[in-house]
């Protein structure tokens, strides 16, 4: 190659990797910049000043000129064998002594394999990403104190949607042991089909269910799966605040804010609404396999389609925990794609953004994957939704659980700093427990600074602003202007959207964003505080100054301390380990069901009893049908449906229809009574 034609070459290869997002932004990641995310190592040095596309193409003119490395170790060699010919002046074949040697540098030790793989272990344990999880785990296991104190005993906040929750774990890796094909129709509800999907199923945590049999193993699962939820939320938007670029100080808070916001207190309860690690994380890892960042936009040559692929998978794990949050993050997705394709298509003609073979593929196969996983997940539940018109919710529905502007300045109960403080506030509510909105006032501090001073560009952040505003709209539901522009629209023309019964729960879209407004202005501050540093001699930041970087996150996690009560679950009666079913247990009702479900978990015997979202029209006919039990209409009834025994709890009945129950001669033919323990049982 001669110079003119190599001098050609770099030109046009630095010309074609130069950054395009539009801005020609220098790549000049500092030590507040997003390291890569795990796996990938940190290539990148602080102060570097040359963009990624001069970068590449300087390492493409490098590789064009250098020879070929075959060609270049077989003339070294020769060239080393000769000189030791020439160095070898011994009489005796004495070894070539050099009188300089001495001087020289030791040569460095050749590792053996357990030294080696002793280092790789080290080289692992203090990465990032290692340090991140380990800090993530201790952190949600202190912040969902004292969750793990009993658990095998107690769950968080209550012990009725918990317990619900609890048995769908059992059940989903009891059937997956025994027989998968009847997933969907669960030991609850009989005599009802389809009954797993009366609710969010949590599905994506079926492998835990496979670990223990029986009430105490669900509990214990239950409240580990709770704090290792919190822990993914965490870590999931420390990674996508790192990825796009965001420091590692400013990374924490917007993890912090994530997943320990005041107003997911409230939703203690509900595991599904808690588990949204899968999100975050998903769109970092789409992120990195799109080689895009929001601090130096698109870089071509960090595109990697196994990241992009893995995004895919993460998201289509995150559907499967359940519709409640899952469905608005399908339709984010279509809606991101669906933008890109329009940019790519807009932009092509006059910029060049290399696509690639393997990101197109790793795209199109990991797409259809969340795609199938989506219309495998949906298909029980529009079954159910023909079958029982009345689970399918109205707008009256939604008025019912939409909360007013105020509730994004209430803290719920939950709320160890603000949940007294407030509780004028949440009495005007009319649903307190899904209108109690605050996301922190710390983080609404931060995120208003980020909107001034941040490592964020200008357009960016009103781009992260506008998203806070529509996602607080929606979760507004009919309030804001009676919905009519923002969630009526969605509720009557996106399919599946109508069974989304509190637009509060949109309000997880909005903390995300304000947290990455947090953190563009608290990565900021960082590097404002190392230029002063450097001022200094020694150029160290001061005792002071470090903690200053710290402060925003700890006002982001006092904020998110808890004073969740921890109810302990009710004991098994002795006769749900030994009654065979098709059972009834009574007293029923939503909420004593509940529980029930719960003791359930060691046979799954088949029984009328189960609470979800709503109540089949047969378990409410059976309810009323047996408030006379035991006489022959009531036992007639329950013979025809197939029910072969009735439990019934002694210290349940007080206050319910069936209080004067055990008071009630048995006069019908074949029906016998028998005591086991604290329950009585009716053997039809």
């Amino acid at each position: 190659m001669t110079t003119e034609q190599s001098g050609t070459t770099g030109r046009r290869s630095r010309a074609e990797n130069r950054p395009d997002d539009g801005t020609n932004a220098p790549d000049r990641p500092d030590d507040t910049a997003g390291a890569a995310l795990p796996g990938e190592a940190d290539t990148e040095t602080a102060g570097a000043d040359k963009t990624a596309g001069v970068r590449d193409g300087a390492a493409a003119d490098r590789d064009d000129a250098r020879p070929d490395d075959g060609d270049a170790g077989t003339a070294d060699d020769g060239e080393s064998a000769d000189a030791g010919d020439e160095n070898t002046a011994g009489t005796d074949g004495d070894k070539p002594t050099d009188p300089w040697s001495a001087f020289g540098p030791a040569p460095e030790p050749v590792l053996g394999r357990p030294r080696r793989a002793i280092r790789a272990v080290g080289r692992f344990l203090a990465h990032e990403w290692t340090l991140a999880a380990v800090a993530a785990l201790a952190l949600a296991a202190a912040m969902t104190w004292p969750t793990l104190r009993y658990p095998r005993h107690t769950l968080p906040q209550d012990y009725w949607d918990p317990s619900l929750q609890a048995w769908q774990m059992a059940w989903s890796g009891h059937i997956l042991r025994t027989d998968p094909a009847m997933l969907w129709h669960a030991n609850a509800f009989y005599p009802e089909n389809w009954s797993f999907a009366f609710s969010d199923t949590l599905l994506g945590y079926a492998p835990a269910g496979l670990i223990g049999v029986g009430p105490e193993h669900a509990v214990l699962r239950y409240n580990i799966m709770f704090v290792l939820a919190h822990a993914l939320a965490a870590f999931g938007a420390y990674a996508l605040a790192r990825q796009l670029d965001a420091g590692r100080i400013g990374g924490a808070v917007a993890g912090a804010s994530f997943a320990y916001a005041p107003w997911l207190l409230a939703q203690a309860g509900h595991l599904h609404i808690i588990s949204n690690g899968g999100i975050p994380l998903a769109l970092a890892m789409l992120a990195r396999g799109h080689g895009w960042s929001l601090r130096y936009g698109y870089r071509p040559r960090r595109r990697h389609a196994g990241w992009a692929l893995a995004g895919w998978l993460v998201a289509a794990w995150q559907l499967s925990l359940g519709f409640g949050i899952g469905l608005p993050f399908a339709y984010m997705l279509a809606g991101a794609v669906l933008v890109s394709v329009v940019l790519w298509f807009v932009r092509r003609r006059r910029v060049r953004r290399p696509f690639g073979r393997r990101l197109f593929l790793a795209d199109v196969f990991g797409g259809l994957a969340f795609a199938a996983v989506g219309a495998a997940l949906a298909v029980p539940y529009f079954k159910v939704a023909e079958l029982h018109p009345n689970a399918e919710r109205t707008l009256g529905d939604i008025g019912l659980y939409s909360p007013p502007a105020s509730g994004f300045f209430t803290a719920p109960a939950e709320s160890r700093v603000w949940g007294g403080l407030h509780e004028g506030a949440r009495a005007v509510l009319p649903w307190h427990p899904e209108m109690t909105l605050l996301p922190g006032f710390a983080l609404y501090a931060l995120a208003a600074g980020g909107l001034f001073f941040s490592v964020w560009r200008v357009r960016h952040r009103i781009f992260l602003l506008a998203g806070v505003l529509v996602t607080m709209a929606l979760a507004m539901g009919t309030r804001f202007f009676g919905g009519r522009f923002t969630y009526v629209p969605l509720f009557d023309y996106l399919p599946g959207w109508s069974g989304l019964r509190t637009p509060g729960r949109m309000m997880l879209w909005a903390t995300l964003l304000l947290g990455l407004l947090a953190a563009g202005a608290v990565t900021a501050f960082c590097m404002r505080v190392r230029e002063l540093a450097a001022e200094r001699v020694p150029p160290w930041p001061g005792p002071w100054l470090r903690l200053a970087t710290l402060l925003p996150l700890a006002l982001v996690l006092v904020e998110g301390l808890n004073a969740t009560p921890q109810p302990v679950v009710p004991r098994q009666p002795a006769a749900l380990r030994t009654v065979d079913g098709p059972m009834l247990v009574l007293p029923s009702s939503q909420n004593l069901d509940q529980p029930v479900m719960l003791w359930s978990t060691d046979r799954f015997q088949p029984m009328v009893n189960g609470g979800s979202g709503f109540t089949p029209r047969s378990q409410a006919q059976i309810r009323e049908a047996t408030v006379s039990f035991p006489d022959y209409a009531s036992v007639d009834y329950l013979r025809q449906i197939g029910v072969k025994n009735v439990v019934v709890l002694r210290d349940e009945l007080a206050g319910t229809p069936w209080e004067g129950i055990l008071d009630r001669p048995v006069d019908t033919p074949g029906v016998t009574r028998e005591q086991l323990g604290e329950a009585v049982v009716f053997r039809l």
